[in-house]
């Protein structure tokens, strides 16, 4: 099922729904503080592939598992800073690299295994990084 809902707060939905009136399958949540969010749900919350945008111009684009970012995908800060790699429960964690604002990956390279948002242990992790664009990509290119 179709339509399109406004909540009591001002946030807006428009997209699919399941019998239980919850969001589920593809479409796009307005939040009131105008953050928004494009992709799938499952049982109301973003899983699957999807894109988000915070009223400073932060974005994640990627894997979303119960509401969080999981999974692979990119995240992009207000300020230009971006990481791109493996991500759980909304924190960076697992193999990835991060570019900061210049453009430079740091000096020695920030690529490798993070856990809780910082860089533990350094690696070569191409084919995540890789990964983690392809998937990126694909949220970004789904139709709702």
């Amino acid at each position: 099922m179709q339509g399109t809902y406004r909540y009591p707060d001002g946030s807006e939905y428009t997209g699919e729904w399941n019998e239980d009136g919850q969001r589920h399958g593809l479409g796009q949540l307005i939040f009131s503080d105008h953050a928004k969010y494009r992709g799938r749900f499952e049982n109301g919350l973003f899983t699957g592939l999807g894109c988000i945008t915070y009223p400073d111009g932060s974005k994640y684009d990627g894997e979303f598992s119960q509401g969080r970012f999981h999974g692979l995908g990119i995240f992009t800060r207000c300020d230009g800073m971006k990481y791109e790699g493996q991500l759980q429960d909304g924190k960076i964690y697992g193999l990835g690299l991060l570019t900061f604002t210049d453009g430079s990956h740091g000096l020695p390279r920030n690529e490798g295994y993070f856990e809780n948002n910082k860089l533990v242990r350094r690696e070569k992790c191409t084919d995540i990084i890789r990964k983690a664009i392809v998937c990126a990509d694909k949220a970004k290119t789904q139709h709702i």
